[in-house]
């Protein structure tokens, strides 16, 4: 016994912060390094690449933006992501331009976004003018705007998709605005492995959604758009999905959906993981019964800090019953809530609830946790006023 109880406590004390959560992963770059972060804290990770990335050497957009901003001097660069300017210092290497992009750029102020744009402008052999600490675009749009604009030429380096409010506005101050596309987002090659984790979120395997750019967010929705499906992930993406940005300008296209999102006050990736492990605990619901403690994860329960994994079927019978703990639903209370799980109207009966109580208390191993009330129902056992 003495043997068991040390064998369990050590169980419990190696159970990470997500796991029994399965966490849903779109990005494209780094979603290894992602996928490892997360799993390292004991989370289920299902990776469905919402878009591709074009090659920088092979981008005509970017070498044309290029030979353009060079046929006329320049007078400001900002430069928003250090792996875009790296990258475009590099593809200007290949083309034969280089020399020609680092003269123009020496005599121009650099504005570089945060640490790493401003890393990457210092490995150019340049010098930044200004870097907020906020990492935000609006500050450097600030200190543009105060600095004064109107005839000057600027060009922004874009991270992926345009940024209309910002280049917009230098326009309308009268600056002339060469955008560089340093990195071009398009659709994934493959796109069955999108659609099965939007498949997975609608049947609630999944319980965190994360992005790492916003054109990630824009995809994942058009996916679902041409899947006839956009309206029913909207929905869950509300209700039920916590969904991580690693920032603000992630999550703009999830908030024209109306989406609520988390993002940490650092945009990166080490940042996201430890503010997804911190919030989705707080989602969690916690319940006391039969002298036990139980933890109602995504995929899983915490029973007295022992992982237990519920089957998804089992587990939405147990929400059930711990949203009104001590409470005795019915059999065709509870058929229902199977019914609105899996989304079959004919095949579900009493019986069905019957076989899934019985994969609940299998699954927790712990006797006396669901009760059955004779010709009533099931409740937990929890003390009754």
């Amino acid at each position: 016994m003495t043997a068991l109880l040390e064998e369990t406590a050590v169980t419990a004390t190696q159970v990470g912060p997500l796991a029994g959560y399965t966490v849903g992963v779109t990005a494209a770059r780094r979603a290894d390094e992602l996928g490892a972060l997360l799993e390292r804290r004991g989370a289920e990770v299902l990776h469905g690449p919402a878009i591709r990335i074009v090659p920088l050497a092979d981008d005509s957009e970017l070498l044309a933006a290029t030979t353009g901003l060079l046929d006329g001097p320049v007078d400001v660069v900002v430069a928003t992501t250090g792996i875009g300017f790296r990258g475009w210092m590099e593809a200007a290497e290949g083309w034969g331009l280089g020399p020609a992009l680092r003269a123009a750029l020496t005599g121009a102020a650099v504005l570089a976004r945060g640490p790493k744009a401003k890393g990457a402008v210092r490995a150019a052999g340049l010098v930044e003018a200004f870097s907020p600490e906020s990492e935000a675009n609006a500050e450097v749009l600030a200190h543009l705007l105060d600095q004064g604009v109107d005839g000057k030429r600027i060009a922004v380096q874009l991270h992926g998709e345009p940024l209309p409010d910002f280049t917009d506005t230098l326009r309308r101050a009268g600056a002339e605005v060469v955008e560089i596309p340093v990195y071009r987002w398009t659709a994934p090659a493959d796109p069955a492995p999108l659609e099965r984790l939007i498949e997975a979120v609608l049947s609630g395997q999944v319980d965190a959604l994360t992005f790492t750019s916003a054109p990630a967010a824009a995809s994942t929705l058009d996916t679902a758009d041409r899947m006839g499906k956009l309206d029913a992930l909207v929905d869950a993406l509300r209700t039920r999905v916590l969904v991580v940005a690693v920032g603000a300008i992630t999550a703009g296209p999830l908030a024209r959906h109306e989406i609520p999102a988390v993002w940490p006050d650092r945009a990166r990736i080490g940042a996201l993981v430890r503010h997804l492990s911190d919030t989705i605990p707080t989602r969690a619901t916690r319940v006391t019964v039969a002298g036990r403690e139980l933890e109602l994860r995504g995929q899983a329960v915490l029973v007295d800090g022992d992982l237990r994994p519920v089957a998804p079927a089992p587990m939405a019978l147990l929400r059930a019953l711990s949203a009104t703990p001590g409470r005795v639903l019915s059999r065709a209370t509870l058929a229902g809530v199977l019914r609105r799980h899996s989304g079959r109207e004919s095949t579900v009966d009493e019986h069905a609830v019957e076989t899934a109580v019985g994969r609940l208390r299998a699954a927790l191993a712990v006797p006396g946790v669901v009760q059955t009330v004779v010709k009533r129902g099931y409740r937990l056992a929890v003390p009754t006023p």
